[in-house]
């Protein structure tokens, strides 16, 4: 089994990106399982229902969120209908939505879950390894479930490679997102599960973390607010990894994904 993860989706041109190349991606490559984070799809800050419900048009199987979560007010009532959209697990109990949700694909079981990371971040989430140790109590790879696949939305690396190494045996994949800059540590770790401590976002590279550079540079220039981000309009990168699984649910390779745009060019 092939899945693939794509990291940030930016604003409209990542999402019109995503909606240009990924479908010829999924066939080339032969992938059956596709999760994309989506959570600043949005105007570069949250995700619209109607956004979403384009995404999942598209060839991407789930939508995972993150601390934007529920800045677009209108995927609220959305995500009481759908079941492929994942917010974050470690949100309390009341928040709308679903932490995990399993997949059946090709008579395979896949379980995706998303955990907010607490370094660094503006708000106080729950611990999150107590949500995970919870999980893979319940599912255990080759046994009761084929895949699982792990979303770290978080900020610092040093907490992301954390869970990656706790997560290391149980889960297919640990992929971390929020940051919005690929790392150069994709690989596979000791005990099989693959692991890269940011995907990187899809949206346009020549930016700042996805937005047009003038307002984050004055920001940065003159400690001065005077108007909102807003999301970089040139052409988009499609950044994430495809993960080929063994028939125990672990990973026999790991491969980075750069599609177009200025980082595509490296490739």
């Amino acid at each position: 089994m092939k899945i693939a993860f794509f990291g940030d989706i930016v604003g409209k041109t990542g999402r019109k990106k995503l909606e240009t190349s990924l479908q010829q991606y999924v066939s080339d490559e032969k992938i059956d399982f596709v999760v994309a984070n989506a959570e600043n799809a949005t105007a570069g800050a949250g995700l619209s229902a109607t956004h979403a419900a384009d995404l999942l048009k598209m060839s991407v199987d789930c939508i995972t969120l993150g601390d934007h979560a529920y800045d677009n007010k209108e995927l609220i009532p959305f995500l009481g209908h759908t079941e492929r959209v994942v917010r974050p697990i470690n949100y309390s109990d009341d928040c709308p939505g679903q932490g995990l949700q399993i997949f059946s694909v090709h008579n395979k079981k896949i379980l995706v879950v998303q955990v907010l990371g607490r370094v660094f971040m503006k708000k106080k989430f729950l611990d999150p390894f107590p949500f995970l140790e919870n999980i893979f109590f319940e599912y255990k790879l080759g046994l009761n479930i084929d895949c699982i696949i792990v979303d770290v939305h978080a900020e610092a690396t040093s907490e992301k490679m954390a869970i990656g190494h706790f997560c290391d045996g149980k889960a297919s994949l640990v992929i971390g997102t929020h940051t919005h800059v690929p790392t150069g540590d994709a690989r596979i770790l000791d005990k099989g599960t693959a692991y890269q401590s940011d995907a990187g976002m899809s949206g346009d590279y020549n930016s700042i973390i996805g937005m047009d550079k003038a307002e984050p540079m004055r920001r940065f220039l003159t400690n001065q607010i005077s108007g909102r981000f807003t999301p970089a309009e040139g052409e988009a990168t499609l950044c994430g990894v495809s993960v080929e699984l063994n028939d125990n649910g672990k990973a026999n390779k790991i491969k980075v994904i750069r599609i177009g745009g200025v980082l595509g060019c490296l490739e």
